[in-house]
């Protein structure tokens, strides 16, 4: 169980960094990290981690699949954590 949350964990950072990196690539007008490894990272644990960065640092929220469907990814597996731990 303690791996499962050593994931999620690492998952989640690398959604916050990513999202950070690809926001400050933007700025720089660079070459952009795709929607789909944001979709993917969030997808796979991530999804607390994209949207937390989402918010933080102002990137994506235009786009409406990302503004929906990142918080609700992160509730559903939020609960499902929850679920999982305590078992």
């Amino acid at each position: 169980m303690n791996t499962l949350l050593a994931v999620y964990i690492i998952m989640n950072l690398i959604g916050l960094v990513v999202m950070k990196a690809d926001k400050e690539r933007a700025k720089k007008h660079q070459y952009r990290i795709s929607e789909r490894t944001l979709w993917l990272i969030a997808v796979f644990g991530g999804a607390v981690g994209t949207t937390a960065g989402m918010q933080l640092y102002r990137h994506k929220t235009k786009h409406q699949a990302f503004r929906i469907g990142f918080p609700l990814l992160a509730a559903a597996e939020i609960i499902l954590f929850v679920y999982i731990y305590r078992l």
